[in-house]
Parts: C-alpha cells; sequence; structure tokens
C-alpha cells in the first residue's frame, strides 16, 4: 500500500472472462519510481508480459490516473490508457482530458485494470469505490452519441456534474486496428488502438459517478508555492495566456497558418510540405488557411469548453451545415484540432474546412483515430492513383467519399473498408505499398514534416509508441521558441533535444497533467506541485531520472517484443535517396538527417542500436524481466549498405 498524497491507494482488477472484481493497493515502491498514470500504467502492462496477444484475453488494459489527477493543479483533468497495442505491436500509452480521469479519482480509484474477454457485451459502472459488470448488449453496434445519450438515462446521472463516460463506437466493436476510446465531451485516447482492445474484451463502455472530491495537497505550503508559480507562468505566457494566448484563443489549430508558412505542414500524403507547394506544382484550389484556427474561430466556432481546473479552455467547439449527397447536414462537435484537421483535409488533398468537420464528428461518433483515418484515407488515395488497389478506389479531395467512408471503415462495411481498417502497415504488407505508407513501426505520423522539422524526424523514429508527436514535442523549441528557440533545419543537437522532452513529458503524462503546461512550466514548478500534494522530498534531478526510467521501460519492453533500431526509422520519402522528396518553398532541398540525428540520440541514452542494455536498466532500478541481454559495450549492428 502507499501513503503517498494525491493517491486513493484503491486499483480494480476486473476479470471479464470471469466476471469478477477484485481491488488492491499500490505499492510504494512503484509509485515511487514511475509516479503513476502513464508510468504505473505500463509497468502494469508489462508485468502481464510482453509477448501477450494484443487482442487476446491476457492483454491488459489500464485505465490510470495520476497523483495529481483531479486535483487543484491546473490542467490536471487527464486519464491515460495503457495496453499491448494491435496497430504496432509496441506498448503504448493513449490519454484524454476533459473530466474522466478527475472523476475516476473522486470516485475512489487510482486505475482500472481489464483482462480477460467478455462473454457478451458488458459495461462498468464505477461509484463510490466500487465496480459493477453490466450488460450493454442493447448499446452494441451504437455510436458513442448514442451510447452517450442511453447511459446517462439509465444511471440517472448528468454529464457535467456528477458523470463521466469513456466508451467505444463501432470502430472497436468490429477491433479496427486504430479506433479509440472517446468520452461525454468528444475527447478521445486516439492513438495505438486502445479502443481496438476495449472491443475485443467485449467492453463497450465505463461511466464514473461521483461529485467533485478533490485530495488535498500533504504540503499545502509547498503546493501554494508551486501552484502561484504555474498559475503565474500560464497567465503570462504568449501561449497559453487565458482569451490571449494562441493556444487559448485558435486551440491546436492555431499551427495550421505558422506550419503552412514554414513548408513543414505533410500535404497530399507528404509529397509537399504545403498546400501552397501542392497548389504551384499542380495548378490545384487547396489552401490551408481555410481549415486553420483563425478561419475557423471567425467562422463557425461556437463554443470554448475546457477540461477540469484549466483556465487555458483550447478545445473549439464548431457548428456547421453542409450539404452532403443532396441532404443538409448540422452538425456540432469538438475539436476542430490542428492533427485532425492536417490528416482529414491538406494530406487527404483537400482543404474544405466544413467538410473535415462533417468527417471529425463522424470519427468520433465511430470511435476511431482522426490522424490514422485521415492517413490511411491519403494512402489508399495514392495507391488508387498508383493502381494498387483492386478492392475500390479513393481519389484525391473526394470529401463525399471520404465522410462515407469514416463509417464504412469503422463498420468494415465493404471490402476497401475491411482492408483500410488494418492500418498501414498490413496494408502495405498485403499490397506491396510501404512507399505509400507515412507510417513509423505501423503508426503514422502527425502534422510535422520532418524534412522542415528535424527534431520531430528523430521523434517519429523513436518514439516508443511509434510515430507520435506527443512522446517528445519539440516543435514547442523548433517553431514556438519553449524553452529556447532552435533552428528546425539544423538537426545536430535534436538527439539530446528529442531526449530530453521525451522524459519530461513522461513525467506530466505520469503526474497525468497535459503536456500543454510545458509551454509555460518547467521542471521547478513541477517538483513543486509534485511534492506538495505527495509529501514527497524529490529534487528535479531525481524527477527527471524517474522520466527517463519510464521512457526506458517503454523501449525495454519493446526490445522483448523484439524492436530495435532498424525500426526507428521514417518513411522513405522524407529521407535523401532513391525513394526521397526534397521539400519545397521554404523547406526546399531539404531532407531529414535520421542516421546522423539516431547516432547522437542512442550516444546520449546510452542504448546499443535501439536497445537498453542491462547496465542501462540496472542503474535505473528497472526489476522486472529477464533483461535484453545487451551489455553496454557490444558493438551496434552495421548499417544496411
Amino acid at each position: 500500500m502507499t501513503e503517498i498524497g494525491g493517491f486513493q491507494d484503491r486499483v480494480a482488477r476486473v476479470d471479464l472472462s470471469e466476471e469478477s472484481v477484485a481491488y488492491e493497493s499500490i505499492d510504494e515502491d512503484d509509485a515511487r519510481k514511475y509516479i503513476g498514470a502513464r508510468g504505473l500504467g505500463v509497468k502494469y502492462v508489462f508485468e502481464q508480459g510482453p509477448d501477450v496477444d494484443p487482442l487476446g484475453p491476457d492483454n491488459l488494459l489500464a485505465f490510470m490516473n495520476g497523483p495529481l489527477s483531479g486535483t487543484q493543479v491546473t490542467m490536471s483533468g487527464r486519464i491515460a490508457v495503457c495496453t499491448k497495442s494491435p496497430l504496432t505491436g509496441t506498448v503504448t500509452d493513449s490519454h484524454h482530458g476533459g473530466w474522466s480521469g478527475a472523476r475516476l479519482k473522486w470516485a475512489g480509484f487510482d486505475g482500472l485494470l481489464f483482462e480477460g474477454e467478455a462473454d457478451s457485451p458488458v459495461y462498468a459502472h464505477i461509484e463510490d469505490g466500487e465496480v459493477e459488470l453490466r450488460d450493454a448488449s442493447d448499446l452494441w453496434g451504437a455510436g458513442v452519441h448514442e451510447t452517450r445519450d442511453q447511459l446517462e438515462k439509465e444511471v440517472d446521472g448528468s454529464y457535467g456534474k456528477n458523470l463521466s463516460l469513456m466508451a467505444i463506437g463501432p470502430g472497436g466493436e468490429n477491433e479496427v486496428k486504430y479506433a479509440c476510446i472517446m468520452n461525454e465531451d468528444d475527447r478521445a485516447s486516439g492513438r495505438g488502438g486502445t479502443g481496438c482492445v476495449m472491443g475485443s474484451k467485449n467492453l463497450k463502455a465505463i461511466v464514473i459517478k461521483s461529485t467533485t472530491k478533490m485530495p488535498q495537497p500533504a504540503d499545502q505550503e509547498t503546493f501554494r508555492e508551486g501552484h502561484q508559480q504555474a498559475m503565474q507562468a500560464i497567465t503570462e505566457s504568449e501561449v497559453t495566456a487565458p482569451n490571449e494566448g494562441g493556444l487559448s484563443m485558435y486551440g491546436t489549430n492555431v499551427l495550421m497558418n505558422i506550419g503552412e508558412e514554414m513548408d513543414g505542414l505533410p500535404t497530399k500524403n507528404g509529397r509537399y510540405t504545403s498546400t501552397e507547394a501542392m497548389r504551384d506544382a499542380e495548378g490545384v484550389d487547396i489552401d490551408a488557411e481555410r481549415v486553420s484556427g483563425e478561419n475557423v474561430r471567425e467562422n463557425i466556432l461556437v463554443d470554448e469548453p475546457t477540461c477540469h481546473s484549466c483556465p487555458v479552455a483550447c478545445k473549439k467547439e464548431v457548428e456547421v451545415q453542409a450539404m452532403h449527397k443532396g441532404e443538409e447536414m448540422n452538425v456540432r462537435t469538438e475539436s476542430y484540432e490542428y492533427e485532425s484537421a492536417y490528416a482529414l483535409g491538406p494530406n487527404s488533398g483537400h482543404t474544405d474546412r466544413d467538410a473535415v468537420a462533417l468527417m471529425l464528428d463522424r470519427c468520433n461518433d465511430m470511435g476511431v483515430d482522426t490522424i490514422e483515418t485521415g492517413n490511411m484515407m491519403a494512402m489508399a488515395m495514392e495507391m488508387t492513383e498508383e493502381g494498387k488497389l483492386d478492392e475500390g478506389e479513393l481519389e484525391w479531395g473526394d470529401t463525399e467519399t471520404m465522410i462515407d467512408m469514416i463509417e464504412r471503415i469503422a463498420r468494415r462495411e465493404d471490402d476497401l473498408a475491411d482492408l483500410l481498417a488494418e492500418g498501414p502497415r498490413r496494408v502495405a504488407d498485403r499490397k506491396e505499398a510501404h512507399d505509400n505508407s507515412l507510417a513509423v513501426k505501423g503508426q503514422t505520423i502527425a502534422a510535422y514534416d520532418p524534412r522542415c522539422m528535424k527534431g520531430m524526424g528523430i521523434g517519429y523514429a523513436t518514439s516508443n509508441r511509434g510515430a507520435c508527436h506527443l512522446r517528445g514535442y519539440t516543435p514547442a523549441a523548433e517553431i514556438l521558441g519553449i524553452p529556447e528557440k532552435v533552428d528546425p533545419y539544423e538537426y545536430e543537437g535534436k538527439g539530446e533535444l528529442t531526449a530530453a522532452f521525451q522524459d519530461l513529458h513522461a513525467i506530466s503524462d505520469s503526474f497525468d497533467i497535459c503536456k500543454f503546461n510545458a509551454f509555460a512550466e518547467g521542471i521547478e514548478e513541477y517538483v513543486l506541485q509534485y511534492n506538495g500534494m505527495t509529501g514527497l522530498d524529490v529534487t528535479e534531478d531525481e524527477l527527471l531520472e524517474a522520466g527517463e526510467r519510464i521512457y526506458n521501460l517503454e523501449r525495454y519492453y519493446n526490445n522483448l517484443v523484439g524492436f530495435d533500431g532498424a525500426d526507428d526509422s521514417l518513411p522513405a520519402r522524407f529521407l535523401d535517396g532513391e525513394d526521397g522528396i526534397p521539400g519545397q518553398g521554404a523547406s526546399e532541398g531539404e531532407f531529414c538527417e535520421l542516421e546522423e540525428m539516431k547516432e547522437e540520440y542512442y550516444d546520449h541514452r546510452g542504448w546499443v542500436d535501439g536497445v537498453v542494455p542491462d547496465e542501462k536498466l540496472e542503474a535505473l532500478e528497472i526489476e522486472i524481466g529477464p533483461g535484453t541481454g545487451v551489455s553496454a559495450g557490444d558493438s551496434p549492428a552495421p548499417a544496411d549498405d
């Protein structure tokens, strides 16, 4: 058990096969070493064994909050979903904001661990420190929005007051490899296929019922100092200042015009580095400004909801009236995010603002990741152009077909949809289309072109959950100058910079607080708030070491699965080689210098060809599993000719 502040010291282990629930405490040594949320969640997943089938009953699906979740700490409304990914085969964790994480803490839990597979669809009802499994057969096949409405009536609660929901749509039920988990406010644990795992377990939803019961700091004085310092940093930041900063005014989509101007916006399946470059080369009518945060705010914004304890309010709720196949559709949805708009818009060869909103809403209701769905359609468009698809076709910028394709994929309605539901790696393998994929380790890139932002290149390659901008958000430095401005085109130093961001984000993901606080706060504010809430007395170096330990634990898990440096790759079109496509415009002639950055990165990490040596595991006190069998003195594998 643990007496560390911020914890409820209660985890529910739910065996869906046996329809049983057991309750256990948090191991205090684990809480000190792995913090909570992502860190503890990955530890639980590791204990289940790296060789499990992601869609088998032995795979663990862990919903974890951290010691700062649901507290007074700013932006502390996050929850981590940890499991072995059916999309990548790696360990993965996917987070969402809103109120789910806070309400789970208020209901008396630090985590929910699901294993096994229910005989028929069920949902979990959470209230007053107890978990009850209830029949969900009548909800199977329903979209997330219908599920949300039905369960609110059934449990006699009210969203926004005493009720939160985490649910899957048809995408999860039909085991789309990039299905996600949605909450009541259309916030998604989007990446890695967590919804696919939930569907494989016949778990339709988790309903959490609780009023506000925030944990109190163990050390009030230290917490007060840290909280005041953090609030001042947030309110003075040009990025996060409430009602003034770019993130608060325009949401994440404040980056659309910036990425376009830098020629760092992957367009038309990454062939171009901006819509302007595509427009100039092909003479087509496409302009990223139409799907930008500024355009959205001026024309279709209707509300700016927020998450627990967050003054920034980056979520932008939109409403559009649009014609689709002769039918007028009225859609109100959140959130018009940068990465979602990129994948469903410019990377798919169009910039129809209202069509993107319709697609966002359809993805949310069907429970599929917006980034992966958009990029899968872009891949299919390029494959159509090259004559590689026998199952059907999808033309560039065909928004009407794209809107319908989302539900077709979620329900696996036809041969093409069924193929695309398998994700980029399996499509590439089956159709000999690896050169059409923008994936790393089976997960596709986000809206940052590595020919422009070199830190994002090494970040995509070394992410422990497949291509991801959120493992180590180097655009903070490369675009926003946080903590200091670095040249996005310079590759030297980016290995070390990326590792620093990765470790820092491992900390915030384990607290679990929003990464956006790092646009204003730093390790000093983290330490003060963490010590104040928990009553511990960790130093900055000790906390940073915890972040490093978590990142190495994940890499170690992946090493045992079979991943090594050869998997720390990038799509060939971003590299200087036979299949490379140089950047255009402001990124004219640029490629990503991946191998040079990998060498620097591995040297900084102390890894051998992407593998954590046993000496590193010992130094970080990672005391689980058999070790990798690799020594720090071993030579890396020779590079391929």
